[in-house]
C-alpha cells in the first residue's frame, strides 16, 4: 500500500493511493493510534478522493521526531573523511530534525541568505508504526510501518561552522519526503535498494542500501535504549556518496535548480529551489 499525508479543513490526514485516487483512512493521530488496523482496513472505505485535488502534506504527525543518520553509507564515509576529517562512525551517528522542517514532493525550498547553496542527500527513510522501547535487533523491523524517500537538504556553512549540526540540518522547508510511504509488505529488500540523486539531467548520486554501515534494525535497536519511539516517528537511514561537499570544486543548488532524488520501489521526490525573497513573495513563508 501507498500512502500520502493531505490537508482537510485544516487538519491533516493519511490516505491511501488508489490509481488517481486517495482513499481517506482518518485524521493523522487517529491514524497513528493504530496504522496496522487502519491500512487494513482501507477495502472498507468506499470514499474516493481525487488525488490531484489534494493539497498534500507530510505522511507523520506535526509532533514526529526525525533521527537522521549521519555517515552511513561505506562510501560516503570514505568521502566525508576526505573533505571534514570525520573518521567511520563504529556507532550510529544520530542527530536530530523538527517535523516542521519536512515538506512534500514539488514544495519550493529557500538557500538561507548566507549559504552558497543547499547540498544534496538521498535517503531511505523509515516510518515507525508503533511505540518503540529497547528494540531487539532481531526483531526491530517489525515495527516499521513503511519507507520512503527523504532529501536531507542541507546548509553546510553552518553544519560545520561548529561540531553541532542542529542548525545545518534544520534550515527551513530543508526536509523533503515522499512522494509517498509504501508498506513494508510491498517494498522488497530494504537492505538492496538504489538511491539516485539528479540535478537537472546530471546524476549527482547513486547507491544502493547495501552499502549501509549501520542497517535498520541496528539503528532502531541503537536508539531505544536510549530513547522511546513513536508511531509515525521518522529515521533517515544516511546517504551514498555524491554530495555537493565532497566535489572539486563543490557544487551546491541554488536558486533556479530542481532536484530529485529517488529510492527504487518508493519513487521520485522532486524540488524545487528557490531564493527567500521569492517565496516570502509567494507568502509560503
Amino acid at each position: 500500500m501507498k500512502l500520502i499525508g493531505y490537508v482537510d479543513d485544516g487538519a491533516r490526514h493519511i490516505g491511501a493511493v488508489d490509481g488517481s485516487h486517495v482513499i481517506p483512512l482518518g485524521e493523522v493521530s487517529a491514524f497513528y493510534a493504530d496504522p496496522r488496523a487502519a491500512t487494513a482496513s482501507a477495502d472498507q472505505v468506499t470514499e474516493r478522493l481525487v488525488r490531484a485535488e489534494l493539497v498534500e502534506a507530510p505522511p507523520v504527525p506535526r509532533t514526529a521526531r526525525v533521527f537522521c543518520v549521519g555517515i552511513n553509507y561505506h562510501a560516503h564515509g570514505d568521502e566525508s573523511r576526505e573533505h571534514s576529517g570525520l573518521d567511520t562512525p563504529k556507532v550510529p551517528m544520530i542527530f536530530g530534525r523538527w517535523a516542521d522542517t519536512l515538506v512534500v514532493d514539488g514544495d519550493p525550498v529557500p538557500v538561507p541568505p548566507n549559504e552558497d547553496g543547499l547540498d544534496w542527500e538521498v535517503e531511505l527513510a523509515v516510518i515507525i508504526a508503533d511505540p518503540v522501547w529497547a528494540a531487539d535487533r532481531a526483531t526491530a523491523s517489525q515495527h516499521v510501518l513503511g519507507y520512503t524517500a527523504f532529501n536531507d537538504l542541507s546548509a553546510r556553512k553552518k553544519q560545520l561552522e561548529t561540531a553541532q549540526f542542529t542548525l545545518g540540518k534544520n534550515a527551513d522547508r530543508s526536509g523533503p519526503i515522499g512522494p509517498v510511504v509504501v508498506t513494508a509488505d510491498e517494498i522488497g529488500d530494504p537492505n538492496s535498494l538504489t538511491l539516485r540523486t539528479r540535478v537537472g539531467d546530471s546524476v549527482m548520486q547513486l547507491g544502493n542500501t547495501r552499502d549501509l554501515i549501520h542497517d535498520i534494525p541496528s539503528i532502531i535497536a541503537y536508539i531505544t535504549d536510549t530513547v522511546s519511539l513513536k508511531p509515525g516517528d521518522v529515521i533517515a537511514t544516511g546517504t551514498p556518496a555524491g554530495v555537493g561537499l565532497g566535489m572539486k570544486p563543490q557544487v551546491y543548488l541554488t536558486a533556479g535548480d530542481t532536484v530529485e532524488v529517488e529510492v527504487e520501489n518508493v519513487g521520485v521526490l522532486r524540488t524545487p529551489i528557490v531564493s527567500r525573497a521569492d517565496l516570502a513573495a509567494r507568502h509560503e513563508l
